[in-house]
């Protein structure tokens, strides 16, 4: 396989910021029937990337953490489709099956992986002018069949639009992470990033949008911080998205 340089707009990237913990991240390649120790298969340009999180003096809560970011792929042009920017479900699977491999037995609380990133998609959407609901549910029903729990973030955990949200219900849970060209962080109206983890690990991870006006950072996307307990409930180690 062949990834030429101008082929991706951007890489996911999973980078330690603590020495709290050790970063051992896994060396991307094409994915193949037998991976590597330390190697992930990528079947996407510029999808996924994942590392092995070590809290030092806890190895043994050790877990893989990946970063997601499912790009816009446009329809085949024999097609002729209408659509402008294309679909973000078809790399979402790619990502999931990606992650797949780290899932080697059925029972969900055997893994420890946390996933989080872009997924350019309005969790629970039922419009269909900016969104392919049938489609995009099938990406957290895949998600939930691999024993990946959905956290969000949802409100509370996040500051909730001031504006309906776009192709979602008005009760909805979704909390704004994104705001688009010309907009500014208060005008922020849709949710685009979410997490994931192993059923089990996940009842020790915390999720919340970091979309306050004061704290966003200078991307259009806001960062989510996600604390996973290691040792004792007070030991927490942070991460940030974005």
């Amino acid at each position: 396989m062949f990834w030429s340089r101008h082929l991706y707009d951007r890489w996911c990237l999973v980078v330690g910021l603590s020495e709290r913990v050790r970063v051992e991240p896994f060396r991307q390649v094409p994915p193949t029937s037998h991976l590597g120790e330390r190697d992930i298969g990528v079947s996407g340009i510029g999808t996924i990337a994942a590392a092995r999180v070590v809290p030092r003096g806890n190895e043994e809560e050790a877990f893989v953490a990946a970063s997601m970011f499912a790009r816009w792929m446009k329809p085949h042009p024999s097609t002729r489709s209408p659509f402008r920017v294309g679909a973000s479900d078809v790399s979402a699977h790619r990502i999931i099956s990606d992650l797949s491999a780290f899932i080697g037995h059925v029972d969900p609380s055997r893994h420890r992986i946390l996933a989080a990133g872009d997924l350019n998609m309005f969790y629970g959407a039922e419009g269909r002018v900016l969104s392919l609901p049938e489609r995009e549910r099938t990406v957290w029903d895949r998600m939930s069949a691999l024993g990946l729990e959905f956290l969000g973030p949802q409100a509370p955990n996040g500051r909730s639009s001031a504006t309906p949200q776009p192709e979602v219900p008005a009760d909805t849970g979704n909390v704004p992470t994104y705001y688009i060209i010309g907009e500014s962080p208060a005008e922020a109206d849709r949710q685009l990033d979410y997490a994931f983890a192993s059923r089990g690990f996940h009842e020790g991870v915390k999720v919340r949008a970091l979309n306050g006006v004061d704290e966003w950072s200078s991307s259009d996307h806001c960062r989510l911080l996600i604390e996973v307990a290691t040792g004792e409930a007070s030991n927490r180690s942070a991460f940030n998205t974005r």
